[in-house]
């Protein structure tokens, strides 16, 4: 059972940067992806930014396209988020998925995660 530890949550004022980490407990891990994912108070976990682990290829929600970005550590199964340009909408717990793309699922963040972390809260204001 993979585990996925994420860090580099917290508190910002609006315009400010934070860089979210996600680290695979098992470096052998091959999903299809990984991606981060996050929930609002009152509202339902939305895919983010995922990338495909095998071509590297990226994708974005229109709500953070231009101001997220997504990268991956493949020596370190590991995942990062860097978000810039932070607004007051973009508080939520975020979380850390990985899994199997399903590019038939009509999304713009396909990445179907059957592995979770614990979730970081970012909070901007």
């Amino acid at each position: 059972h993979v585990q996925l530890v994420e860090s580099g949550g917290g508190s910002v004022q609006a315009g400010g940067s934070l860089r979210l980490s996600c680290a695979a407990s098992d470096n052998t891990y091959s999903g299809e992806c990984m991606g981060w994912f996050r929930q609002a108070p009152g509202k339902e976990r939305e895919g983010i930014a995922m990338i495909a682990v095998s071509s590297g290829d990226a994708y974005y929600d229109d709500s953070v396209k231009d101001r997220f970005t997504i990268s991956r550590d493949g020596a370190k199964n590991t995942a990062f988020l860097e978000m810039n340009s932070l607004k007051a909408e973009d508080t939520a717990m975020y979380y850390c998925g990985a899994g199997e793309l399903v590019p038939w699922a009509g999304t713009p963040v396909p990445c179907s995660a059957q592995h979770w972390g614990q979730g970081t809260q970012v909070t901007v204001s």
